[in-house]
C-alpha cells in the first residue's frame, strides 16, 4: 500500500545544514524529469512537498523518508522506470564509461574501480573491456550487485545517484568509505541553476516518479562533502570530483581551486 509522510507545517531541519527548511512547493506523485524518449505521465492525485532550505538551498522531500528499499522497488524502480528514465539501462552508463575511459586510460592497468549505484554492470563490463582489471559494480537495488564492495578503490564513480539519495549525508559517506586516500570520485548530479528561482518546482529535474528526492544548489553540494572532509570541484552543472588528497593520476587533468 502507497503511503508517504504526511508532510509537517512548519519548517523542519534542512538535511544538509540544518537550518529551517520550509516546504517550497508540491507536485504530484507521478510527475516525472522529461527526458528525450521518456513519456510525461498524467498526475494520480498524490501530492509530494519539496522543502528548500534558505541557508544552503538544498530542495528536498522527506515524503518517502519512511520507505523500505522494499517501498522504493514497489512504487518508484519497478518495471515501469525505464518509462521514465529510457537511458538509465544502457546509454547512460555506456556514455560515462566513455567519459571515464577519456579521462583516466592512462596506467589504467593500476585502477581499481568502483561504480557505487552503477545498476546492472554496463559501465563496469566496458571498463573491464577496455582493460581496466578492477572495475566493481555496486547496487543494493540490484540483486546480482547488492552485495558490498571489499577494500578501498582509488576511483569510484558515482552517476545519477546522489539525487535519488533520502539522506545524503550519510548516503555520501557510504561512498567515502569506500574510497582511497589518496582517492578520487567522479559523480554526476544536476545542480540547480542560478536563477533557480524562475523555474522553482517547474525546474524539469524535479521528479519524485524518476526518484529524485534530493536536489543541490552548488552550496549545499559542497557543504555536503565537506561535511565527511572531501573537497569538490565541478567540471559541468552535472558532473563533479570529490577527493581529500587529489592523486596523482588525476593531477594532469584537475588542478585544485
Amino acid at each position: 500500500m502507497l503511503s508517504l509522510r504526511p508532510a509537517a507545517a512548519g519548517p523542519i531541519p534542512c538535511k544538509i545544514c540544518n537550518a529551517p527548511a520550509p516546504v517550497y512547493g508540491i507536485v504530484d506523485l507521478n510527475r516525472n524529469c522529461w527526458i528525450a524518449g521518456g513519456v510525461m505521465l498524467p498526475d494520480i492525485g498524490v501530492p509530494v512537498s519539496y522543502r528548500r532550505c534558505g541557508t544552503c538551498g538544498f530542495l528536498f522531500t522527506d515524503a518517502f523518508d519512511d520507505w523500505s528499499q522494499s517501498d522504493f522497488k514497489t512504487h518508484i524502480y519497478n518495471e515501469g522506470y525505464q518509462t521514465v528514465d529510457p537511458a538509465y539501462n544502457g546509454e547512460r552508463p555506456r556514455m560515462n564509461a566513455l567519459l571515464v575511459k577519456e579521462l583516466f586510460a592512462a596506467r589504467k592497468e593500476e585502477r581499481r574501480v568502483l561504480d557505487y549505484g552503477g545498476g546492472n554492470d554496463v559501465l563496469c563490463s566496458e571498463l573491464r573491456a577496455a582493460g581496466f582489471p578492477v572495475a566493481v559494480t555496486y547496487d543494493p537495488f540490484i540483486a546480482e550487485f547488492a552485495q558490498p564492495p571489499s577494500g578501498k578503490f582509488d576511483l569510484v564513480t558515482c552517476f545519477e545517484t546522489l539525487e535519488h539519495m533520502s539522506d545524503p549525508i550519510p548516503g555520501i559517506g557510504a561512498i567515502v568509505a569506500c574510497l582511497a586516500d589518496p582517492g578520487l570520485v567522479i559523480f554526476s548530479t544536476l545542480v540547480q541553476p542560478q536563477d533557480f528561482a524562475r523555474f522553482g518546482m517547474n525546474w524539469w529535474y524535479v521528479g519524485p516518479r524518476n526518484g529524485h528526492v534530493s536536489l543541490f544548489s552548488r552550496d549545499a553540494l559542497a557543504r555536503a562533502w565537506r561535511h565527511h572532509g572531501l573537497n569538490v570541484i565541478s567540471l559541468t552543472d552535472n558532473v563533479h570530483l570529490a577527493f581529500r588528497n587529489l592523486p596523482d593520476f588525476a593531477r594532469h587533468r584537475f588542478k585544485p581551486a
